[in-house]
């Protein structure tokens, strides 16, 4: 495809969603849904604009899921303003530990027993579907820092953590596929890959986060330095624990995730009162001057969370555009998938079924409420990290027999997913708030 038709194409994509977005917001469908159709649109299907698959360029799209799923973990950690010892923090932990091991054994089971994959298949198979995404979740997903609501800080929270914590169950599948090295018994997979990956990444994005926000925040009230520029703070963080923590061996979702937070927990801890500190900056960078931004930016009070409100808006915006790449490059590519008519079934069986029983385990004995735990069951949104999962698998050998197989999986449970929760998110969540409300 030419170079000029790309440009005319991405730019009434994005004139029109920038036109168009608030009147979206208010209809039963989704961004996601729309960047698919574009993408289906310029495919062999209709105007044959492009004509890779899912398996030939699988470097690049690991490389560009990569990215964008980084980007979104940021901000995910960034939204979340509770401390950690509020008890909003035990749902978003036992989403993405417990029933994520319930997910990915039913997930497991039911590709050994009814897809007739061998078990090491099986097992990626349930590390590459178990997470739910950060990226095309945000329309349940927390919308501003100081959102006390418990669903969206649940599914928030579960987006940031269980990206990282599929990982030992992607690692486990190769290494039984041969393809990763588990040790004698599995030790290493225990003592590395799940251990010493988890916990390290964790700390290094946590270290990071408080560090950097330390740094930025003594320069800026102390010398009145390193004003501006947020965005390469932003920027510097991520690449700085996503690349550390690979360096250590250790997961860097986590660590990108874990530094998000870290950031955020900081910023609260430094500000005057939370909800004066935000009022002010977002007032003053709403104005035409700049002056009243740069002197709240240096002030020992407000410089908190003005740090923060810039680097969540320019994360924000990030994501917007890589949303907009990943998920039209899907659309693209569907024309070459191996479909299979297993996925008439296994993908019902994965939202349906194995999403809501893992929630109704994972959430056993909690308080939570039962329209939340509903809603909580639904959403779980699949996309763009299980592409990336996907992508790691095969460019770390997976067969190509196999790959074709999961590729067919993996895709019809993404595109099913974009789909039905595009049509149900708006509808759903106006219905949840309007009764949060009608509360008394």
């Amino acid at each position: 495809m030419d170079v000029a038709l790309w440009s005319v194409l991405i730019g009434l994509l994005l004139i029109v969603m920038a036109l168009g977005g608030t009147v979206l917001a208010r209809l039963p469908l989704s961004t996601a849904m729309l960047y698919l159709a574009v993408g289906i649109a310029v495919s062999p299907v209709l105007l044959g604009w492009t004509g890779f698959g899912p398996l030939t360029h699988t470097v690049l799209m690991e490389r560009l899921t990569e990215i964008v799923v980084l980007v979104s973990l940021f901000t995910a950690g960034l939204k979340l303003s509770h401390g950690l010892g509020d008890r909003r923090w035990l749902l978003p932990l036992r989403l993405a530990t417990t029933s994520m091991v319930v997910t990915v054994g039913c997930i497991t089971l039911a590709a050994w027993t009814l897809l007739g994959l061998p078990i090491g298949a099986a097992v990626l198979l349930g590390g590459l579907l178990a997470p739910t995404d950060p990226v095309l979740a945000s329309d349940v997903q927390v919308q501003e820092p100081g959102d006390r609501d418990q669903l969206r800080f649940a599914l928030t929270g579960e987006g940031g953590l269980n990206d990282g914590t599929a990982f030992p169950f992607v690692m486990l599948g190769l290494g039984l596929l041969g393809l990763h090295d588990l040790g004698t018994l599995g030790w290493r997979w225990i003592a590395v890959d799940l251990v010493w990956a988890v916990a390290a990444g964790l700390a290094v994005g946590a270290g990071l986060g408080i560090a950097t926000g330390r740094l930025v925040l003594y320069l800026r009230r102390e010398h009145k330095e390193a004003v501006g520029l947020d965005d390469f703070v932003a920027l510097g963080l991520i690449a700085l624990a996503y690349g550390i923590a690979l360096l250590l061996h250790a997961y860097g979702f986590l660590a990108v995730f874990a530094a998000g937070v870290a950031l955020r927990n900081l910023v609260q801890r430094e500000s005057g009162p939370a909800d004066e500190s935000r009022d002010a900056v977002e007032k003053a960078t709403a104005l035409p001057d700049r002056s009243m931004a740069e002197t709240l930016a240096v002030d020992r009070r407000h410089a908190p969370a003005y740090m923060a409100h810039a680097v969540l808006g320019f994360n924000e915006q990030l994501e917007r555009i890589g949303e907009v790449a990943v998920v039209v490059t899907i659309g693209a590519l569907l024309w070459a998938v191996p479909w299979q008519a297993d996925v008439l079934w296994f993908v019902p069986l994965l939202l349906l079924v194995i999403r809501p029983l893992s929630v109704a385990i994972g959430l056993a004995g909690s308080t939570t409420a039962r329209p939340r735990r509903w809603l909580i069951g639904w959403f779980g949104i699949r996309g763009i990290g299980s592409l990336y999962y996907l992508m790691y698998a095969v460019n770390h050998g997976l067969p190509p027999a196999l790959a074709d197989r999961l590729t067919g999986l993996t895709l019809a449970a993404v595109v099913a997913s974009i789909v039905v929760h595009g049509i149900s998110v708006t509808p759903l969540m106006a219905a949840y708030e309007r009764r949060v409300a009608a509360r008394p």
